[in-house]
Order: C-alpha cells, then sequence, then structure tokens
C-alpha cells in the first residue's frame, strides 16, 4: 500500500467508473504515478469483445484522466473545485489490454490556470505502453 490518500477519497469517481486503484507516486499540482488492476470480471469485457475480451481505449483514457484528477485535487489551491475532461488530443493505442492486467499510469501537468489545464498521460502494461494522449480539463466549482 502506498502513503498516498486512497482514489476514492480523493476522487468524486465510484464503482463501477472508478478506474484508478492507487495512486504510487505524485508531486502535487505537478504529476503522478498509479494503476489500475482489472480483475477480468468488469462488466464491459462481455460485450467487448465477447470471446475476445479487450479493455476500451476510452476506459484507458478514463483511468488516465481520474490520475489527473487525482493530481489536481491533491493541491490545496483547487480544494471544492471539480477537474471536467475537456478534451482529448493526440491519442494512440498501441497494445490491448486484457482481463487481469496491471495498467500502470502517469499523467504529467504540463499547464495549470485557476480554470483550466492541459497534461499529457500514458497507460502501460508490463513497461508497454498501452495508451498514450494529451488531456484538456476545465476546472469547476465541486
Amino acid at each position: 500500500m502506498s502513503d498516498h490518500p486512497a482514489p476514492h477519497t480523493v476522487l468524486p469517481h465510484r464503482d463501477p467508473f472508478l478506474f484508478l486503484t492507487e495512486v504510487t507516486a505524485i508531486e502535487s499540482g505537478t504529476w503522478a504515478e498509479g494503476y489500475w488492476q482489472l480483475s477480468g470480471e468488469e462488466d464491459f469485457f462481455a460485450g467487448h469483445f465477447p470471446g475476445r475480451p479487450t479493455l476500451p481505449g476510452v476506459l484507458q483514457c478514463e483511468a488516465i484522466a481520474q490520475l489527473g484528477a487525482y493530481v489536481v485535487l491533491m493541491d490545496p489551491n483547487y480544494a471544492g473545485k471539480l477537474p471536467l475532461f475537456g478534451g482529448l488530443d493526440k491519442a494512440r493505442f498501441r497494445r490491448q489490454v486484457l482481463p487481469g492486467d496491471r495498467v500502470d499510469l502517469r499523467i504529467d501537468v504540463k499547464r495549470m490556470s485557476a480554470r483550466a489545464g492541459k497534461a499529457e498521460g500514458v497507460a502501460s502494461v508490463n513497461g508497454e505502453t498501452a495508451c498514450s494522449g494529451e488531456l484538456m480539463f476545465v476546472i469547476v466549482d465541486a
């Protein structure tokens, strides 16, 4: 276990839409690393795709965004705020993510203001990049 607060105590997300198991390293407002441990029992695997279960790419992007939200919300300057997904650029999907995989996540904040920000994120499995992209977010009152 890490010394960082559990994601459900920082983020507003809850099962079945909490895609961040643990934060393993963080520099508040700057970058973070964490992971999403897939059990293989998640409901989306039944339909995506029958006989060949694969983690949808959009959920990989959401997991990266949730780690980004964690970084923002751990910064005292954003207490009482809520970062919302504002856009995604340069998304690339490079390998399948399968039931039972551990999806390692990294987010690097590139720009922050009182109302918005931009970050780059990567999801990987066993050291191989699965997904990467640039995320934009807006910050609203919670």
